[in-house]
């Protein structure tokens, strides 16, 4: 580490159990925290310098001018971080500059969202030395603007919100369009059971494309069907509003939205209720919907449910953006080093680079740490 900085902040990835791609509808989302962080120390500068280092990144330190930064530059890790100083000055928040360092464990590419975790550590550093008095969801929404406008990723606000206000032992209950929030208790292991995150090391980018081409359908549908956001056409109404949709590709993504967010208020009634192992079918309904309506799965995330239920998992679903990243798998603790070994089975079987797999712990969200 090239400095002692000020002080050290952490912010997690986060495994989303259910509620995917709701967020930019207005959804509901239920995202929980891992114990995976990204590290910084950081210090401020009163010279108008923002310097980046990273241990995980080639290339050595990066130096900007805070007051040059600007949405549209070259791509690049860096953006992330910039992004929330450039978020933080056009909210009108003196930042005059800072040295920050980052060590992370939080994989990249793998859908457990290590973008969030690196904006969300670097605003609520920067919250804290400067003193801006932020509370962590206004935090996470000027994140999100720095990967919306800044990095040019149209995400929604889940993402960030995990990792600055989850809580240790619980999934994160959010509503996406009023940012309420409730912690609903998720302790698995009190149950005998395990949630496996399994990485396909297939790796993927929210910018290329494809993310913002579902999201731009789903705004069609909202638009044809005359309501804000899909979030307000209610389950029990899914046929007729259907049949009102002319265009076939919309059709789908609506169907999987709606769908989706009851998936999430089922999840919630049966943990509330204490069945916890009842949300394993719902889990894998979710998957199905991700694959067969919004067309985001592929080969591997696939593998990963088929080989685990076959195992005798209780239920999977790919989580996170899509088209590569990770899968979860609910199964009995008993179980879980069978689920792995057919999951790793039918890998090489498939010819295909052995998935990362280990077992998700609901975790806190960000801290300082000294």
């Amino acid at each position: 580490m090239s400095f002692t900085g000020e002080g050290v902040w952490e912010a997690p990835g986060r495994v989303n159990l259910i509620g995917e791609h709701t967020d930019y509808n207005d959804g509901f989302v239920m995202p929980f925290a891992l114990p995976h962080t990204t590290v910084a120390t950081v210090a401020r500068r009163d010279d108008g310098v923002l310097r980046l280092t990273s241990a995980d990144m080639p290339g050595g330190a990066v130096e900007l001018h805070v007051d040059e930064l600007a949405p549209g530059g070259p791509a690049g890790w860096t953006d992330y971080p910039a992004g929330v100083v450039w978020a933080l000055r056009e909210a009108r928040h003196a930042i005059s500059g800072a040295d920050i360092h980052y060590e992370s464990t939080v994989p990249t590419g793998a859908g457990l969202s290590s973008s969030a975790a690196l904006e969300v550590v670097t605003a609520l550093a920067l919250n804290d030395l400067y003193e801006l008095g932020l509370e962590r969801w206004r935090l996470a929404r000027l994140c999100r603007r720095a990967e919306n406008v800044y990095v040019g990723a149209p995400t929604g606000i889940m993402d960030q919100t995990a990792a600055a206000c989850c809580t240790e032992g619980h999934a994160l209950y959010l509503d996406t369009r009023d940012l309420s929030q409730r912690q609903i208790p998720f302790d698995l292991a009190a149950h005998g059971l395990e949630l496996l995150v399994v990485d396909t090391r297939v790796k993927h980018s929210h910018s290329d494309g494809e993310y913002g081409k579902r999201r731009a359908g789903c705004e069609a549908g909202a638009a044809a069907l005359g309501v804000e956001a899909l979030r307000d056409v209610p389950y029990e109404g899914l046929d007729h509003a259907l049949a009102r949709l002319a265009d076939p590709e919309v059709r789908p993504l609506v169907r999987h939205i709606v769908t989706e967010n009851h998936r999430v208020e089922r999840v919630i009634a049966h943990l509330e209720a204490g069945e916890v192992r009842a949300i394993g079918p719902v889990l894998t309904e979710g998957h199905a919907s991700l694959r067969d309506d919004f067309r985001i799965s592929c080969p591997e995330l696939d593998l990963v449910v088929e080989s685990s239920l076959a195992a005798g998992a209780l239920g999977a679903r790919m989580t996170g953006g899509g088209f590569g990243g990770s899968a979860i798998v609910l199964t009995e603790t008993s179980q879980a080093p069978t689920v792995t070994k057919s999951v790793l089975a039918a890998f090489e079987t498939s010819s295909l680079q052995p998935p990362r797999v280990f077992t998700a712990i609901p975790s806190a969200g960000a801290r300082r740490l000294s």
